[in-house]
C-alpha cells in the first residue's frame, strides 16, 4: 500500500475515535431515581386517589383468602369480650383484622394492642383497626382511667363538644386505638341509647354530631354515625332482642349531611322494619338486609365508607343462622364481635370459595378496610 495513503486513513481513524470519546463524555450519566414513597392522610380514605387505588390493590395483591376475609372480622377483647389468649390464638390463625377494645383500663389497652401489633409484624399480617366505643357517655366507663367527661346529654353548647371529642381523641390516640364507634345520632327517647345522643334538643343532633365527627377525625381517628337506620323512635333494647321500627323511617334524615361532610364509618343496628313497601326487612335485622344496607345506605345516600354492624352478638341477631355471612352478603364491611369469631371467618370463607358473587362484595369490604388502614398511616 502507498505510504501516502496510510497517513491520512490513520489521522481519519483517530479523528473518528477522538469524536467518539467526546460524544460518550457529553452523555449525562443516568442515575437510578430513589423511589418516592408516597404518604396518605386520613382525609384521603373518600377521595377520588388513583395513588391510592394502586396502593390499595397493590396490598391487597399479597393476601391469600385467609387474610382478606380476616380484615372483616373484628372481636372483642376485654371484660365484656374476648380474653386476651383468645386474642392471640386468633392473630396466630390469621382470622381477625381488628380489635374491639371493650371494658378495661387504659393501661390494659395500651398494652394489648403493642402485644397485638408486634405479633402483626412478626407473623407478617396486616396492622389491626382497633376500636372503641368512646362515646362521651360512655367513654369514662369503656375505658377505665380515661379523663372525664361530661355525656352526651349533659353537654350545653356545640363547644363543648368539640372540647370533649377532643379529649376522648388524645386519650385513644394515647392508647393506640384509631376508630371511634361515635357519635350516637339517634332521637333521645329509647332508654338504652337516648342519653347518648345530643337528642335532648333534636334541633342539636345533627350540628353537634359534625362537630364530634369533625373533631375527631381531625385527630386521625376514624368517626362513627350510629345506630342506622335509626334507633331512638323504636321502644326496646336491640341488645335483647329484634326491635321492629313500624311505617316510616324517621330518623335516616339524620344522615345525608353526616355523609356529605365526610363521615367515614355508620354503624348498622339490628332493627328491622315493617309496614314500609320500600324499605321493609322482611322480618329480619337491618344489618342483614340488603334493602337497608346496600341499597339505602350505598346507592341512594351514596355512602363510601367502612359500614360496620353493631355487636353481632346482640339478642337482636345472634339467633339467625349464619348470620354474620348475611351481614357481608347485605353490604356490611365489619363484622363486630361475633358470638364465634372462628366460626364467622369459617362460614364467610367457605362461601367466599363457593360462590363468585359474596366474592365480589367480600373483596370490595377488605379493600376499603385496607385502604383505611394505609389512609390513617398504619401500612
Amino acid at each position: 500500500m502507498n505510504k501516502l495513503f496510510i497517513v491520512p486513513a490513520l489521522c481519519a481513524v483517530l479523528f473518528q475515535s477522538c469524536a467518539q470519546n467526546e460524544e460518550k463524555k457529553e452523555q449525562p450519566v443516568k442515575r437510578e431515581q430513589p423511589e418516592v414513597k408516597v404518604e396518605f392522610k386520613l382525609t384521603d380514605f373518600l377521595s377520588d386517589n388513583e395513588s391510592l387505588d394502586k396502593e390499595v390493590e397493590r396490598v391487597f395483591a399479597t393476601l391469600d383468602d385467609t387474610a382478606i376475609v380476616a380484615q372483616l372480622v373484628m372481636p372483642a377483647v376485654g371484660r365484656l369480650g374476648q380474653t386476651e389468649a383468645t386474642i392471640k390464638s386468633h392473630i396466630k390463625d390469621r382470622i381477625i383484622g381488628g380489635v374491639l377494645m371493650l371494658n378495661g383500663t387504659k393501661e390494659e389497652f395500651t398494652s394489648w394492642i403493642k402485644n397485638f401489633e408486634a405479633m402483626n409484624d412478626t407473623l407478617g399480617n396486616l396492622p389491626f383497626l382497633y376500636s372503641a366505643d368512646a362515646e362521651p357517655s360512655l367513654v369514662n366507663r369503656k375505658i377505665i382511667g380515661s379523663t372525664p367527661v361530661k355525656k352526651a346529654n349533659e353537654l350545653k353548647t356545640v363547644d363543648e363538644v368539640r372540647q370533649v371529642a377532643n379529649t376522648i381523641s388524645d386519650e385513644l390516640n394515647a392508647i393506640g386505638i384509631n376508630y371511634n364507634f361515635s357519635p350516637v345520632v339517634d332521637m333521645s327517647p329509647n332508654k338504652t341509647v337516648g342519653f347518648r345522643s345530643f337528642g335532648a334538643v333534636p334541633a342539636n343532633i345533627i350540628p353537634w354530631s359534625q362537630a364530634f365527627i369533625e373533631e375527631t377525625q381531625k385527630k386521625n381517628i376514624v368517626a362513627t354515625a350510629k345506630h342506622f337506620p335509626g334507633h331512638g323512635l323504636v321502644s326496646g333494647d336491640t341488645h335483647k332482642s329484634l326491635q321492629m321500627i313500624d311505617g316510616e323511617l324517621k330518623e335516616i334524615g339524620n344522615y345525608p349531611s353526616l355523609i356529605d361532610n365526610g363521615v367515614m364509618s355508620i354503624m348498622v343496628a339490628h332493627i328491622g322494619v315493617m309496614n314500609n313497601p320500600k324499605y321493609d326487612t322482611k322480618g329480619m335485622p337491618a344489618t342483614t338486609s340488603e334493602v337497608i344496607v346496600t341499597q339505602l345506605l350505598r346507592g341512594e345516600y351514596g355512602f363510601k365508607g367502612l359500614i360496620v354492624t353493631d355487636a353481632m352478638n346482640m339478642g337482636g341477631v345472634a339467633s339467625i343462622p349464619q348470620c354474620e355471612v348475611k351481614a357481608v352478603n347485605a353490604g356490611c364491611d365489619i363484622v363486630l364481635m361475633p358470638v364465634d369469631a372462628k366460626k364467622a371467618h369459617s362460614d364467610i370463607l367457605k362461601k367466599y370459595r363457593t360462590d363468585a358473587e359474596f366474592k365480589k362484595k367480600v373483596d370490595a369490604s377488605a379493600k376499603r378496610v385496607i385502604r383505611m388502614k394505609i389512609a390513617l398511616g398504619l401500612l
